[in-house]
């Protein structure tokens, strides 16, 4: 799904609702969204994968990060469960 798909999808939606994320595709689990960033997201398997950082800034480095953050993949939408 892109961001674009995703808006259109929310749009119709009552903006007060809390998101829940689903722990997997078959309901096994269930957390509200804490966050998101933007970062790069890596597939592994045609089910999941590697996402981190498409790149580093100053910021980024003195927060503690390092080269080994960033992820040669497609540029992503990372959504953060709070569980």
């Amino acid at each position: 799904m892109t961001v674009r798909e995703l808006i259109a999808l929310l749009e119709k939606e009552d903006p007060e609702r809390i998101v829940i994320m689903a722990k997997d595709p078959e309901g096994n689990g269930y957390s509200p969204l804490y966050g998101m960033w933007s970062g790069a997201y890596l597939a592994e398997t045609t089910w999941s994968g590697q996402a981190g950082m498409e790149e580093l800034t100053t910021e980024d480095i003195a927060d503690g990060c390092t080269t080994e953050d960033i992820v040669d993949g497609v540029p992503a939408i990372v959504l953060v469960s709070v569980n």
